[in-house]
C-alpha cells in the first residue's frame, strides 16, 4: 500500500477541475458576451429561471417589464422581438429544406462564396426567397393543373372517341379513324365485344331517329378516373341507374402526375351511355364523389379531330412553359441549398444565445443581467479576455463583472479533448459519463477499443482497405472539416483517427491469424508440417509446401520448427482446423476480457483512493478482485499453463468439477502440482 500511495494523482486522466462563477453583464453587451462565450465553449450556465414558465422569462415577446428606464426597456423589447423573428426564420429555412428535398436536389452543391451578412439582412433575404418560391409554386400548380386537364382530355378523345362512332362510320372505315385507332367494317364483328356491339346499336338507333341527338333520349358522359376506383365506380353506376346504362373503359397509355401527392398515377378513360335527365344527374354526382373528371366530347368526328389538334398544340406550349419554370425554380433552390447550412447555423446560433439569456436573472436596480455557471479553472483567463472583447465591441461604458463563488452543488464533468481523442470520448459517454474527478476510461479505450475490434475483425486484407479509407479522410481533413456533411458521413469523418487505429490493429491481428481476405499465405517462410503418409502428393515451391486435398484428409506431421509468426497456413483445410482456431480465438478472447475487467476494477480503486472512500475499497474493490480472479482469473492462468505445457487437460471439466467435486482426484486434468488444494 505504501508504494501505491506514492503513485502520481492521475491529473491528465481525470476530468478538469471546475469552479462556480458569477457574471454581472450590462444589458447592452449581454447578447454579444453570451455569443462570444458560446464560441469559446468553456462556460456552462445554470438556469436561474428553472421555476418560471417559458412565458415568464425575460427574452420573450409576451413579457414587458414595468419600472425600467426607457432605454433598458427598448433594448429588452427589441431583443424579445428578435426571438420571435428567429423562430420565423427557422420556419422559412425548414420550408426551403423541404422544397429542396421535393425537387430532388439532395446532393449539396459546392457552396457559393457570399459576403458576410448580419441577421437583419438575412431576414430580408429569406422573406424575398420565400415570397419568390411561393409565387413560383403557385404558378407551377396552376400550370400543372391545366396541363393535367388537357392531358386527360387528350386521353379521353383518343380512348373514348372510338365508342362514339356512328353507323355510317362503320361502313366506311377510313372515315372513323381518330389518331391511332382504326376500325374496319370486315373484322369489326369478329374483334369487338358484345358491349361494344350494343353500344353501336344504340348509336345506329340514335342516328336513325329524326331530330337532334338530344331528343332521341340517348346520352353519354365521358371522362377519366383513377384505375383503382374503376370497379367500385362501375358498380355504383349500375346500382344508381338500376342497370339502365352501358359502361365502357380503356386504360390510359401514360401515367398522370398527381399534384397533391406528386406521384404518377394510372387512370382509365370511360364512357357511360344512359337515357334520361334523372340518370344524368345521378351519374354526375357519382363522378364527383369518386373524383372522376368529366369532359364533353363532340359527336362529330371532324370536330373531334379539330379539338384533338388544339389540345396537342396547347399541351406542347404548356410543356415548354412548365420546363422553363422548373429550371428557374431549381436554379433558385440550388443557390438557396448552397447557403442553407450557413443560414441554419446563423439562426440556430442566435436562438441559442437567447435561450442562454433566458437562463439569466434581470437585476432591476442595476439594469443588468446576473448569471451563474461552471467553468474549468484553466479557462478563467480566456473567459475574462472574451468578456473584455465583448464589452469593447458593444461600446458599453460598464464592463462585465466575472468572479468565482463557493461551490454549493456537485460540479459537472468536463473532459478536455482534441480531434484525436474526441471520438473515443464520445464512445465512452454514450454508455455513461463519469462523475466529477473520476478516472476517465476514454484514455484506456484509445488502445483497448481498436484492439478488441481487431480481435474480431482479424484480416489484414480488409485492414488495408480500412487503412486507405482512414488515410483518405485524414489527408482531406482541412477540406472536409469546413464542409457540411451528412449525418452518416459526419460520424465517419469524426472517427477518422479511430478508424486509423482500428485498421492498424486489424492488420496486426490479421497477420497473427494469417488471413488475407480469408486466404492464408506463407509470408514468414515455409510450413512446419508435412504429409504423414509418404505416398500423398505435395509440391515444393520456394521451400514452401503446398498440399492437395489428399494430404488434408490424411493429416500432417511436424518436421521443423514452428511457424515464426502467427498461425501456420497449413492449418487451413486440415481436419483439425476448426477445433484449433476456435480454441485459439476463444481462449484468447477470455484472456483479453479478463484483463480488461481487471483494468476497470483497478480504476475503481484509484477512484476510491482519490475520494478517500474506504467503503468502496473494502466492500467493492476487494470483493470484485477476489471473485473475478478466483474464477476467470484462475481460468486464464490454466489457459496459459496449458499452452506452455501442451497438456491435453479439459478445462471445461476442471472448472465445472472445481465446484461439484472439489476434493476428487483430477487425473489427466491436473496441470500443476497442488492444483486440487489451490482450487479448494
Amino acid at each position: 500500500m505504501g508504494y501505491i500511495d506514492k503513485l502520481p494523482a492521475m491529473d491528465l486522466m481525470r476530468s478538469e477541475k471546475m469552479t462556480p462563477v458569477q457574471l454581472i453583464i450590462p444589458v447592452e453587451s449581454a447578447r454579444r458576451a453570451v455569443s462570444y462565450l458560446g464560441q469559446l465553449g468553456l462556460l456552462q450556465f445554470r438556469d436561474l429561471n428553472a421555476d418560471k414558465s417559458p412565458f415568464q422569462r425575460t427574452f420573450v415577446n409576451q413579457v414587458y417589464f414595468i419600472g425600467f428606464v426607457s432605454a433598458t426597456a427598448s433594448v429588452l423589447d427589441a431583443e424579445s422581438e428578435l426571438v420571435k423573428r428567429c423562430a420565423e426564420m427557422s420556419r422559412k429555412l425548414r420550408f426551403f429544406k423541404d422544397q429542396i428535398h421535393k425537387a430532388g436536389l439532395m446532393s449539396a452543391p459546392r457552396p457559393i462564396l457570399q459576403p458576410k451578412m448580419e441577421l437583419e439582412q438575412l431576414e430580408i433575404h429569406l422573406a424575398e426567397y420565400e415570397h419568390e418560391l411561393l409565387e413560383m409554386n403557385n404558378n407551377s400548380e396552376q400550370l400543372r393543373q391545366s396541363y393535367n386537364e388537357l392531358l386527360e382530355l387528350k386521353i379521353v378523345l383518343q380512348k373514348a372517341g372510338g365508342f362514339l362512332v356512328s353507323s355510317k362510320s362503320h361502313v366506311v372505315s377510313e372515315e372513323i379513324e381518330l389518331d391511332d385507332y382504326v376500325y374496319s367494317n370486315e373484322d369489326y364483328a369478329d374483334t369487338t365485344s358484345l358491349l361494344e356491339k350494343v353500344i353501336v346499336c344504340f348509336l345506329i338507333y340514335r342516328e336513325m331517329r329524326p331530330g337532334p341527338s338530344n331528343q332521341s333520349g340517348l346520352s353519354f358522359i365521358s371522362g377519366i378516373i383513377i384505375r383503382s376506383k374503376v370497379l367500385m365506380f362501375e358498380r355504383m353506376l349500375f346500382r344508381a341507374t338500376r342497370g339502365n346504362m352501358l359502361f365502357s373503359q380503356a386504360p390510359a397509355d401514360e401515367k398522370i402526375l398527381d399534384p397533391v401527392s406528386t406521384e404518377m398515377v394510372e387512370k382509365m378513360a370511360f364512357v357511360v351511355f344512359f337515357s334520361g335527365e334523372q340518370a344524368k344527374t345521378k351519374i354526375l354526382r357519382i363522378c364527383e364523389a369518386f373524383g372522376a373528371n368529366c369532359y364533353s366530347i363532340p359527336e362529330d368526328i371532324t370536330e373531334q379531330r379539330q379539338l384533338n389538334r388544339v389540345v396537342l398544340s396547347r399541351l406542347s406550349e404548356l410543356e415548354a412553359t412548365l420546363d422553363a419554370g422548373i429550371r428557374h425554380r431549381n436554379n433558385a433552390l440550388t443557390f438557396i441549398g448552397s447557403q442553407l447550412s450557413k443560414w441554419i447555423d446563423m439562426v440556430r446560433r442566435e436562438k441559442a444565445v437567447y435561450d442562454t439569456l433566458n437562463m439569466l436573472n434581470f437585476d432591476v436596480t442595476k439594469k443588468c443581467l446576473v448569471g451563474e455557471g461552471w467553468c474549468p479553472i484553466f479557462a478563467k483567463t480566456q473567459i475574462q479576455e472574451v468578456l473584455q472583447r465583448a464589452t469593447f465591441d458593444s461600446n458599453s461604458q460598464v464592463g462585465v463583472v466575472f468572479h468565482a463563488m463557493d461551490a454549493v452543488e456537485s460540479p459537472p464533468t468536463y473532459f478536455r479533448t482534441n480531434r484525436f481523442t474526441n471520438s473515443f470520448q464520445e464512445i465512452v459517454d454514450a454508455y455513461g459519463v463519469a462523475r466529477y474527478q473520476e478516472a476517465n476510461p476514454a484514455v484506456y479505450t484509445i488502445i483497448t477499443f481498436p484492439f478488441l475490434f481487431a480481435v474480431m475483425f482479424g484480416d489484414w486484407g480488409h485492414g488495408i482497405c480500412l487503412l486507405l479509407g482512414a488515410l483518405f479522410l485524414i489527408s482531406r481533413e482541412s477540406k472536409l472539416g469546413s464542409q457540411k456533411l451528412g449525418s452518416i458521413m459526419e460520424m465517419v469523418f469524426g472517427g477518422r483517427y479511430l478508424l486509423l487505429l482500428m485498421s492498424l490493429f486489424s492488420i496486426y491481428c490479421g497477420l497473427i491469424y494469417n488471413e488475407f481476405f480469408s486466404v492464408p499465405y506463407h509470408i514468414f517462410g515455409g510450413s512446419a508440417y508435412k504429409c504423414r503418409d509418404a505416398t500423398c502428393s505435395c509440391e515444393i515451391l520456394d521451400n514452401n509446401f503446398f498440399f492437395d486435398s489428399d494430404a488434408h484428409s490424411v493429416g500432417l506431421v511436424k518436421f521443423q520448427d514452428a511457424y515464426p509468426f502467427g498461425v501456420d497456413p497449413s492449418w487451413r483445410g486440415s481436419r483439425s482446423e476448426l477445433p484449433f482456431l476456435n480454441s485459439l480465438k476463444m481462449k484468447m478472447s477470455i484472456l483479453l476480457g479478463v484483463t480488461q475487467m481487471n483494468l476497470g476494477i483497478i480504476l475503481s480503486y484509484f477512484n476510491a483512493r482519490f475520494f478517500h472512500n474506504s467503503l468502496d475499497f473494502r466492500y467493492q474493490f476487494l470483493p470484485q478482485m477476489i471473485f473475478l480472479n478466483s474464477l476467470f482469473g484462475y481460468l486464464s492462468m490454466l489457459i496459459v499453463i496449458k499452452w506452455c505445457t501442451g497438456s491435453q487437460a479439459d478445462l471445461y471439466h476442471v472448472m465445472i468439477y472445481m465446484f461439484l467435486s472439489p476434493f476428487e482426484d483430477l487425473g489427466d486434468n491436473q496441470l500443476f502440482p497442488g492444483q486440487k488444494v489451490l482450487q479448494a
